[in-house]
């Protein structure tokens, strides 16, 4: 077992791979709530129309 300090490479592969994962986290998040809203039947162009009436 050797207790070497990590490589300068590891540290910037470190921070690419996290801007990744939270930009991924994002994605999910926005597709999440847009099926979420798609799913709840609620139609807003319905109901402006009917307003409008």
């Amino acid at each position: 077992m050797s207790l070497r300090k990590p490589h300068e490479l590891h540290q910037r592969r470190f921070g690419r791979n996290l801007g990744v994962g939270l930009t991924l986290a994002a994605f999910i998040v926005i597709i999440f709530g847009l099926t979420i809203v798609k799913v709840s039947g609620t139609d807003f162009g319905m109901a402006t129309q009917e307003v409008q009436d």
